[in-house]
C-alpha cells in the first residue's frame, strides 16, 4: 500500500498489542539519552509477515521488528540473522536501517525482536501517492534508482562482512532449485499438466557455480523507500531472504515481481492490484536487465533461465499458502483464488523454458 511520508503507520491491531510499560522501562535502561516522554507506538501498515511498530519517545523514534504470532516454522523469521545482517551492511549500503540494539528477552515483546532506525520516504506500490505524478520521466527515474541500488549490493565486498559466516554460495542455486521442487511436491493439490516437464527443466538446467555475491532475495519496489525528489533510494526493508548467492537469482527474483502491460492478466492482478510498474514510462524487464548487465558488466546470457525458476519460485511460496486453506489450516477467503495465479505462474515459467529446449 503506497503512503505519504509520515502516513504509513496505523493504530496497532487488535490482537498486535505490546505491552507499553514494559517496552518502555527496557527502552529506558537500554538506550542513552530518552527523554521523560511517555512511548507512544504505532504499527506499520504495510502487510508483511513479521510485526513491526514504529516507536516514539519525545523526538526519539525508532522501529521494532518481531515475528509474526503464533507458532514460527524452525529458521524462519529469525530476528537475530536479519539484525546481523543489517548491523554488517547499513555501513555499506545506505538504504539499510541502522540497528540500534537485538533482544532475546521474551518478556518484552513475548518473543525476540531488534530496533532499527526509522526511515523516513515513499513507499510504491499499486498506486501513485498524490504528491507523485505519474509520468514517463518519474516511472524512469523510479527504474533507474532501483537498478543502481541491485547493482550497487552486489558489489559489497561480502567476505569483508560476517555474511561469510552465515552463507554457503557454493553449489547455491542447486540447492535452491532442489529445496523449492521439494517444497512443491510436498504442498501440491492440484494437476497441473506443464509442472512436471518443467520440474525436470529446472533440474536438468542448474547454471554451475559462478560469482556469489551478497543478495537481497526479496527485491521488489514496495520493499524499497525513494526520497521526495525521487532522486535515491532512502530504505530497503525485509532482509530476512538475505544471503550471498547467485545476484542473478536476486535479479530473476526482482524481475518476478516486475510486472508489465502486457502480462497475462492473471500475472499482473492474480492476488491484487497490478503494481505501478505497468505505468507507461517503467522500464521494461528487458530494459531492466540490459541496464544492469552494462552497469554490472555481468553475462545475462543465461537470464531465462534465472526467470523461470523465479517464477516458479513465486509459485511455490502460494502453494504452500494454497495448500494450507485446503487442509482447513487456514480459513482466509483470500486464498480460495490462489489456484488461479498458481497455475498462471506455473504455465508462465513452462513457456519461458520451452523457448530455451
Amino acid at each position: 500500500m503506497p503512503y505519504k511520508i509520515g502516513e504509513d503507520t496505523i493504530p496497532v491491531r487488535k490482537g498486535e498489542e505490546l505491552d507499553y510499560s514494559v517496552l518502555e522501562s527496557f527502552l529506558k535502561r537500554n538506550i542513552e539519552g530518552l527523554t521523560e516522554a511517555q512511548l507512544e507506538v504505532l504499527q506499520f501498515s504495510a502487510g508483511h509477515s513479521n510485526l513491526t511498530y514504529q516507536l516514539k519517545i519525545g523526538d526519539w523514534e525508532a522501529v521494532l521488528r518481531r515475528p509474526p504470532l503464533g507458532p514460527v516454522a524452525p529458521k524462519a523469521h529469525d530476528m537475530k540473522r536479519e539484525h546481523l545482517i543489517i548491523s554488517e551492511l547499513h555501513t555499506h549500503f545506505s538504504p539499510a536501517p541502522k540497528p540500534i540494539l537485538f533482544s532475546e528477552d521474551e518478556t518484552i515483546v513475548g518473543s525476540p525482536f531488534f530496533i532499527m532506525e526509522r526511515k523516513h520516504g515513499i513507499v510504491f506500490d499499486t498506486e501513485f501517492p498524490q504528491e507523485v505524478k505519474p509520468t514517463k520521466e518519474n516511472c524512469w527515474k523510479l527504474s533507474e534508482i532501483m537498478v543502481d541500488r541491485l547493482v550497487q549490493l552486489h558489489a559489497i565486498p561480502y567476505k569483508e562482512t560476517r555474511l561469510a559466516e552465515i552463507s554457503k554460495p557454493q553449489g547455491f542455486m542447486e540447492r535452491q532449485v532442489n529445496g523449492w521442487i521439494s517444497r512443491y511436491l510436498r504442498a501440491k493439490t492440484d494437476n497441473i499438466p506443464e509442472v512436471e516437464p518443467l520440474l525436470k527443466w529446472l533440474a536438468d538446467h542448474v547454471p554451475s557455480d559462478g560469482e556469489a555475491t551478497i543478495i537481497h532475495y526479496d527485491y521488489k519496489l514496495n520493499n524499497a523507500m525513494i526520497n521526495e525528489g525521487l532522486t535515491d533510494m532512502v530504505g530497503l526493508f525485509d532482509w530476512e531472504m538475505t544471503t550471498v548467492g547467485d545476484p542473478l537469482a536476486d535479479l530473476g527474483v526482482a524481475m518476478g515481481y516486475w510486472t508489465e502491460k502486457d502480462d497475462p492478466e492473471l500475472l499482473k492482478s492474480g492476488l491484487s492490484k497490478p503494481a505501478i510498474t505497468v505505468h507507461e514510462g517503467f522500464m521494461t524487464r528487458k530494459q531492466f536487465i540490459e541496464a544492469y548487465a552494462k552497469k554490472s558488466g555481468r553475462d545475462l546470457s543465461n537470464m531465462d533461465f534465472y526467470m523461470t525458476f523465479a517464477y516458479f519460485k513465486l509459485a511455490v511460496i502460494l502453494q504452500q499458502i494454497y495448500y494450507r486453506y485446503k487442509k482447513g489450516q487456514t480459513s482466509d477467503p483470500r486464498f480460495s483464488r490462489f489456484d488461479r495465479a498458481i497455475r498462471s505462474l506455473i504455465i508462465h515459467a513452462a513457456n519461458i523454458a520451452s523457448k530455451e529446449t
